[in-house]
């Protein structure tokens, strides 16, 4: 798997999460082979944008996702089709708890750095 860290940390989410997602909260990452990401206090209205653009969009699907996270540990495409879930909408949750990580770390340290490997 493709990992991030540094002010946060986690793991890109397998076959639906791109390195370069954190692009649509309003900073363009750094190559070569690591994505560099910094976040200061001027980009948490972005931020906070992009999470709300992104909610608005998912409307109540997030607590379908939530739910079916709630009693699964992983999914394949019958799995979501079961559940009505689209991939789509999971590629948005995916990035909406990357945003939420985001927003949190700016808030809590005026700041938020990561490398993302590509």
């Amino acid at each position: 798997g493709r990992y991030y860290s540094g002010d946060i940390e986690g793991k890109f989410w397998f076959a639906l999460q791109s390195s370069d997602c954190a692009d649509r909260f309003g900073v363009s990452g750094q190559q070569p082979n690591i994505l560099e990401y910094y976040f200061g206090d001027e980009d948490l209205e972005s931020v906070e944008q992009e999470i709300a653009n992104i909610e608005q969009s998912l409307g109540e699907q997030i607590k379908v996702i939530e739910d079916f996270f709630k009693t699964n540990n992983g999914y394949n495409d019958t799995m979501l089709a079961e559940a009505n879930i689209k991939t789509s909408e999971l590629i948005d949750y995916a990035d909406l708890c990357l945003g939420i990580k985001i927003r949190d770390c700016i808030k809590e340290n005026g700041y938020c750095s990561f490398n993302a490997e590509c």
